[in-house]
């Protein structure tokens, strides 16, 4: 039984492409790049930012980090809310909860930017904790967020942890952690990449949640 429940957000808890793919596209253009396809950028949601940039675009480090802070001219006023919640997620959570689980969110996304989208979505309720990247993108990559989790929840209780994402970076993260990962087909991420990945089950749909967990 899994008693604590670490949750993903883009992709998991909110569909939250339209407003990536906005920013990425008006901080491609800041640099002087042209992108017609927007279904190219599907692979900016979810992973951290920095290598996004790096592996599709062939930026250095330090090109990605410079490419972030234009990305937030636009994600900062208006793509954060170029969002919605999936279907039946409310209930979900709803659920666990009466189940007594302890729920927690742990996203690559900016921890304000992640308090602000769950505030506005009426979700922050059911969180007992939410956690995210720095600003400085000190901590941006999810294996570092989970360990974070963990420290703040207790080691001890590790062994009653489970992650929920969508994308191979949730699985790997929580790997490295010690952590098995539900993987979601719902979101972003493939059944073929989540399986890669080495996720302990796979959830087609957010009404199955609760069974598996």
């Amino acid at each position: 039984m899994y008693d604590y429940v670490l949750f993903d957000l883009d992709g998991t808890l909110t569909d939250s492409a339209d407003g990536v793919i906005n920013s990425v596209l008006y901080a491609l253009k800041k640099k002087g790049i042209e992108e017609h396809d927007r279904n190219k950028l599907f692979a900016f949601v979810g992973p951290p930012l920095t290598d996004s940039f790096m592996k599709h675009y062939g930026m250095s480090e330090e090109e990605a980090r410079e490419m972030i802070f234009v990305y937030r001219e636009y994600y900062e006023p208006k793509g954060w809310a170029e969002n919605r919640v999936y279907e039946g997620i409310p209930e979900v959570l709803k659920e666990l909860r009466a189940q007594g689980k302890h729920l927690l969110v742990a996203t690559s996304k900016p921890e304000h930017f992640a308090k602000r989208i769950l505030e506005h979505f009426d979700l922050a309720q059911y969180f007992e904790l939410i956690r995210g990247a720095s600003m400085d993108e000190k901590i941006n990559r999810k294996e570092q967020v989970i360990a974070c989790v963990i420290e703040d929840i207790g080691a001890e209780h590790m062994k009653e942890m489970v992650m929920v994402g969508d994308r191979e970076h949730d699985v790997i993260g929580a790997r490295l952690n010690g952590l098995p990962c539900v993987g979601v087909l719902y979101g972003y991420g493939s059944r073929e990449e989540l399986e890669a990945a080495g996720a302990a089950a796979i959830c087609p749909t957010v009404k199955e949640l609760p069974e598996y967990l």
